[in-house]
């Protein structure tokens, strides 16, 4: 997280240059309010309309976060106009002289062919109009520019031309933060697909055969599996939402336990132990189920006796503490250690990698699995779960049928 926190602060230090320029045009001794010097007057204000801005921006370049940040990034700028374009037409304007939209997304096709700024006099037969002078600062996303900022002035201005290129920067490291957050978000999608896809289909065709097999002997006992199946199924392919709670979580998961309970009989034991307080935690969607998958798969393989796997979840202060343990076959570190690292691929491995993947994108790369594991030894998976984490917000429950 340190160098993510270091690239919001280069980002900041163009919208403090900018903002001494707007510092010399507005503070006033009299209004610092205990702030103490104009310059540090001049960069709160900076800093805090900067932070009124961003939000929108982080929607994406839109008509709508266009609307919302226009005016704030006009304050910032402290110019008499503003607009936000894309590549085809002005997005917003805020201020005076809007009837110069159409002169001004006739002449932006050189700033966004080229991505230089440039700054040219407006044709005008307003006598009273006070712009004069249209400064253009290009929006770039990895290196393709996708619109531009525009700030319009009574006359041409060299420090207009440096606050406003360092503006549309700041703006454009915010337009790429959400370019960053879609793309974070589409890839959660495709994992969650992918673990969906790796549904054993043994799985399925064995808990319909051991649903099969009670119809005649056992209705009712057909009855409850066939709903546990559904549940289980309706929960796993749900269509909405990439986080959901432990609680959900954990009810999935005692559906999927009672259909294998239902064919393995006695040779599955299975404990919980879970604290009610943690019940509510936040974890990314289908994130602990495919580590129970694993430990009933690796617990069971190659044992002819009972094999136990206990589930535990205990509050620790800022974080929930989940550990899902079997007494199996447990598995070679290395072997394991490439199946995380993507470099191998064996029949359920793929299990872990993903929810390994999906916890480091969330939390940071300190909430990865942590796995004990040698041959005979069976298998340990720890996950820890931050209670509160900006953007991670369960989906809405999913009514009764």
């Amino acid at each position: 997280m340190s160098g993510f926190l270091a690239g919001l602060l280069v980002a900041a230090l163009p919208l403090l240059a900018a903002g001494f320029w707007l510092g010399r045009r507005t503070a006033r001794p009299e209004s610092l309010g205990g702030l103490g010097t104009p310059v540090e007057h001049a960069t709160f204000q900076t800093l805090h309309t900067a932070s009124l801005a961003a939000p929108a921006l982080r929607a994406g370049l839109t008509e709508d976060s266009a609307r919302k940040s226009a005016r704030r990034l006009r304050t910032l700028l402290g110019t008499d106009a503003l607009c936000l374009t894309d590549e085809k037409s002005v997005l917003a304007w805020d201020g005076v002289g809007a009837h110069h939209r159409a002169e001004i997304m006739g002449r932006l096709s050189g700033a966004l062919e080229t991505g230089r700024g440039e700054a040219f006099r407006l044709v005008c037969e307003v006598p009273d109009c006070p712009v004069r002078w249209a400064v253009v600062a290009p929006l770039t996303v990895d290196e393709r520019v996708h619109g531009a900022l525009v700030a319009c002035a009574p006359r041409e201005s060299a420090v207009l031309v440096r606050a406003a290129a360092e503006v549309a920067r700041w703006v454009s490291v915010q337009l790429e933060l959400a370019d960053l957050d879609d793309s974070r978000t589409r890839l959660i999608e495709a994992e969650i697909k992918v673990l969906r896809a790796q549904i054993s289909p043994h799985f399925i065709f064995n808990s319909l055969a051991v649903i099969a097999s009670f119809v005649r002997t056992d209705p009712e006992r057909a009855r409850e599996l066939l709903l546990e199946f559904a549940d289980f199924t309706r929960y796993s392919f749900r269509r909405r939402g990439d986080f959901t709670t432990l609680a959900d979580e954990l009810h999935a998961i005692d559906h999927y336990l009672a259909l294998v309970r239902a064919r393995f009989g006695d040779r599955l034991a299975v404990t919980l132990q879970i604290a009610p307080e943690v019940l509510p935690v936040t974890l990314p969607f289908l994130c602990l189920q495919p580590l129970v998958e694993n430990a009933v798969k690796h617990g069971l393989e190659g044992k002819a006796d009972k094999c136990h796997i206990r589930i535990t979840a205990q509050d620790t202060g800022a974080e929930a503490t989940v550990v899902i343990e079997d007494d199996g076959a447990g598995m070679d570190p290395e072997l394991l250690r490439r199946i995380l690292a993507g470099d191998v691929s064996p029949s359920g491995g793929i299990g872990l990698s993903n929810v390994d993947d999906r916890l480091r994108q969330v939390y940071g790369d300190d909430y990865g699995l942590v796995i004990e594991t040698a041959p005979g030894a069976g298998m340990k998976i720890t996950a820890r779960l931050p209670k509160y984490q900006p953007g991670v917000h369960p989906a809405a429950r999913l009514a009764p049928q």
